[in-house]
C-alpha cells in the first residue's frame, strides 16, 4: 500500500502530483479537498472548462479513450497517483503503465478496468464471488437482445455495458419495446461497444448508495471503513434525490456491508467506492460499483465531518479518515432545463434562504436539459425535512440563458 511521508509544495520540484482522468463536478470536489493538503492537482477531461478543469493548477483536453495520448500526458505529467473519475477511459494502457512501474492508479487499474465495464464487474460479483445479484445476459445485437429479454423475462432493464449515471438505460415491460431499448442503449454509451446487459427487475424495496473506504490503519495496513447508507431516488437511470442516512433493519444493513467488503477488497487499493444494491426485506442484492465517489454521496457535503470527497482525497494519499455523521441531510439536483452554449442562475438566494440549505452550482460551460448544473443541499433533525427542504431550494433556481 502506498504511503507518503510527506508532502511538498504546489509547482515547486518537491510537489505531490495527482492527475484526475475527468474533471466533472465530482472531480472538482476532489481536487478542492487535495488542493487543501497542499497537492499539484492535473485536471484532465474530453471538454475544455469542466468543471475541475477551473480549480486545478493545470488543465489538459484529451480523448482519454485514445491510449496513446493518455499514455504521453502520463510521461510528461508524471503524476504521482492516477485517479480515475470517470469510465470513458482506455483502462488498458492504465494497466500496461501500472505494471510497467509508470504510474500507481487509485484505487488499481484492475478495478479502474472491471468498472468501465459492467460485464467485467458483473461477472466478478456473481461468477466469482457468488454475490447476489439480479439474473442477467448480455447481447452484442437486435436480435440477441430479444432472445435475452424472452429469456429473463419482463419486466427487465437493458443497459449499456460501457455508461454510467442511467446514460442509455432502460425499463422495459414488453417485447414490443425491445427495439426502442437497443437503440437508446447503443447510443446512449459513453464508450459505443455495441454490447448491452440485460437485467430481471428486481422488486426491492428500495435502493441505497453504500460508500465504502478502504484507507490505511496506523499498522500501515488496509482498513475499511464505512459511511451511513444513502437513500436515493432515480428517474430513467438517473438520481435526482439523495439522503443520508436511510434507515435499515440491522440484518439488511449487515448484509449490504458484507456485501460492499467483499467486492472492494477484491478491487483492492484505496480511495472511497460507492457500492449500489438494491434492498428487499433483509435480503440485498448487488447491482453496481464505482471505484470513486458517487453521485448520490453529494450529500455527504451536508452530512458528515469529512464528506466523501475529502475521505477519498485522504484515503488515497494514506491519511487517517473520519465517516462519522453529523445531522440527517439530503440532495436534489438542478437540472439545466436548456439546451444553451452558456446559461445563468436566478433565485439562488431565494434557494438559500430555506432553513438549513446550501447550494453547489457546478460552472459547467454548455447546459442540456436533463444536465446537471448544481444540486441543494439540506440539514435537519430528521431525513423527510431535509428532502423537503432539498426539494424547495432546488425548485426555487432557475436556470435562464443568456445572449451568446
Amino acid at each position: 500500500m502506498r504511503k507518503f511521508l510527506r508532502f511538498g509544495t504546489p509547482l515547486s520540484a518537491s510537489a505531490t502530483k495527482v492527475m484526475l482522468l475527468g474533471a466533472g463536478e465530482l472531480g472538482k470536489e476532489v481536487i478542492i479537498s487535495l488542493q487543501r493538503l497542499g497537492i499539484e492537482v492535473i485536471a484532465v477531461d474530453r471538454y475544455p472548462n469542466a468543471p475541475g478543469h477551473q480549480v486545478a493548477h493545470r488543465m489538459h483536453v484529451i480523448d482519454m479513450t485514445d491510449g496513446a495520448a493518455l499514455a504521453a500526458l502520463i510521461e510528461m505529467e508524471k503524476p504521482d497517483l492516477v485517479v480515475p473519475e470517470i469510465e470513458a477511459i482506455a483502462t488498458q494502457t492504465l494497466i500496461e503503465l501500472e505494471r510497467a512501474g509508470k504510474t500507481t492508479v487509485i484505487p488499481t487499474a484492475r478495478a479502474a478496468w472491471l468498472t468501465m465495464n459492467r460485464e467485467g464487474i458483473r461477472r466478478l460479483a456473481a461468477e466469482e464471488l457468488g454475490l447476489n445479484t439480479s439474473p442477467y445476459r448480455f447481447a452484442d445485437s437486435l436480435d440477441e437482445l430479444k432472445a435475452a429479454c424472452t429469456e429473463i423475462g419482463f419486466p427487465c432493464v437493458i443497459k449499456p455495458v460501457m455508461s454510467s449515471s442511467g446514460k442509455g438505460q432502460s425499463k422495459i415491460d414488453s417485447a414490443d419495446q425491445i427495439e426502442f431499448a437497443w437503440n437508446h442503449a447503443v447510443t446512449g454509451g459513453r464508450v459505443d461497444s455495441g454490447r448491452v446487459i440485460v437485467e430481471g427487475f428486481i422488486d426491492f424495496d428500495y435502493e441505497i448508495t453504500q460508500l465504502t473506504v478502504r484507507a490505511l490503519d496506523q499498522s500501515g495496513e488496509a482498513a475499511t471503513h464505512f459511511c451511513e447508507p444513502i437513500g436515493h431516488l432515480q428517474v430513467k437511470g438517473d438520481y435526482v434525490e439523495s439522503w443520508q442516512p436511510h434507515p435499515m433493519a440491522p440484518a439488511a444493513l449487515t448484509a449490504a456491508r458484507e456485501v460492499s467488503k467483499k467486492i472492494t477488497d477484491n478491487l483492492g487499493g484505496l480511495g472511497v467506492f460507492g457500492v449500489e444494491l438494491f434492498v428487499k426485506g433483509d435480503d440485498v442484492w448487488f447491482s453496481e460499483v464505482s471505484p470513486r465517489p458517487h453521485d448520490t454521496g453529494m450529500v455527504t457535503m451536508a452530512s458528515q465531518v469529512q464528506s466523501e470527497f475529502e475521505l477519498h482525497a485522504k484515503a488515497i494519499l494514506g491519511l487517517p479518515v473520519n465517516v462519522e455523521l453529523i445531522t440527517p441531510a439530503a440532495s436534489a439536483v438542478i437540472y439545466g432545463q436548456h439546451e444553451a452554449g452558456a446559461i445563468a442562475f436566478e433565485g439562488v438566494a431565494d434557494a438559500m434562504r430555506v432553513p438549513g440549505v446550501d447550494v453547489r452550482l457546478f460552472g459547467k460551460p454548455a447546459s442540456f436539459a436533463r444536465r446537471r448544473m448544481g444540486v441543494a443541499l439540506a440539514k435537519a433533525n430528521d431525513v423527510e425535512t431535509a428532502r423537503s427542504r432539498a426539494r424547495e431550494a432546488a425548485g426555487k433556481v432557475t436556470p435562464v440563458k443568456t445572449v451568446q
